[in-house]
């Protein structure tokens, strides 16, 4: 057996849906997901097309209210035509940290959000300077004004693939059909 670390790239994520029709329209309208084939695995599922991942929706009962914060987080090409869409759609959560935009160190910009099922996922765009952002009409938060960063902390980064490959398409995201 190898002692070299393996490579390993994200294939999926699965989250619960309690509606999987309702869900599969919210992720096909705000992200441009296509439902693709699944196999039968005796219950519900819906798998669907997200970039070159998958998204996974597996129909559950009723949730038992309880609220979590783990989440998947993904890139569009047009961070404020999402914005807008999930406005649109009352999809941001009122009252915590989530239910704002975030600036990270490094200039890239978060947006939490909750699907009908109540997941929650992030949409991250890699630079706040290339965005209009009078167009949001809620608080932009500065990570480093309310946490403090060390030099270490500063040299984070949600894009990783864009460091280490030339140019700023190094790879494929996606589009919001509109």
């Amino acid at each position: 057996m190898s002692q070299r670390p393996q490579t390993a790239a994200l294939n999926h994520v699965s989250i619960p849906a309690r509606d999987l029709e309702e869900s599969e329209a919210f992720y096909r309208e705000v992200l441009g997901c296509e439902r693709i084939q699944a196999p039968n695995f005796g219950f519900p599922v819906c798998w669907m097309r997200l970039g070159n991942l998958q998204l996974h929706l597996q129909q559950v009962g009723p949730l038992a209210g309880v609220r979590t914060y783990q989440h998947f987080a993904v890139e569009v090409t047009d961070f404020v035509g999402a914005y807008g869409v999930l406005r649109a759609r009352g999809a941001f959560e009122e009252g915590t940290r989530y239910a704002d935009l975030w600036m990270l160190p490094s200039g890239e910009l978060q947006m939490f959000v909750r699907d009908p099922s109540d997941n929650l996922f992030e949409i991250d765009h890699p630079d706040v300077t290339q965005l209009d952002l009078s167009v949001f009409d809620i608080p932009l938060r500065r990570l480093e004004n309310e946490q403090e960063q060390t030099s270490q902390n500063r040299l984070a980064t949600l894009f990783l693939y864009r460091k280490a490959v030339a140019g700023p398409q190094a790879r494929p995201t996606l589009v919001l059909d509109r």
